[in-house]
């Protein structure tokens, strides 16, 4: 069975992209930081929280592209592979399986990778 699965490249940018989030974390956190520390209005110091979150979630998306991008088994929808090239890591993770196989003539149980029926002989 073929599978769907984009190519290195998406990743490879959306870890690019990840490592400009980080920096604009940093440099948002350390500007309005700058900017809040004296003002007289309560609340203006959340302002430098929001770039620690850009950080993190930079991180965790740097990580998550990087491996996508350089591993063998990487989830992905648009190349198409063949299941003996790479397997489909959401059908592992969801254990998803075909399932038992019938002959449509005799009715007889055979594996899935067959194309005849070993006890009738017609084609599946």
């Amino acid at each position: 069975m073929k599978s769907i699965k984009p190519g290195r490249g998406p990743s490879m940018q959306g870890f690019v992209g990840s490592l400009f989030s980080i920096i604009f974390g940093i440099f948002w956190t350390f500007m309005t930081f700058s900017i809040t520390k004296d003002s007289p209005f309560p609340g203006t110091q959340i302002f430098p929280l929001f770039g620690l979150i850009f950080v993190g979630l930079g991180i965790f998306q740097a990580v998550y592209h990087y491996k996508n991008a350089t591993g063998k088994e990487r989830m992905s929808i648009v190349d198409i592979v063949d299941e003996h090239e790479e397997k489909d890591p959401l059908n592992e993770r969801f254990g998803r399986s075909e399932g038992k196989k019938y002959c449509s003539s005799c009715g007889t149980n055979i594996q899935t990778d067959f194309r005849f029926c070993p006890s009738c002989g017609k084609e599946l």
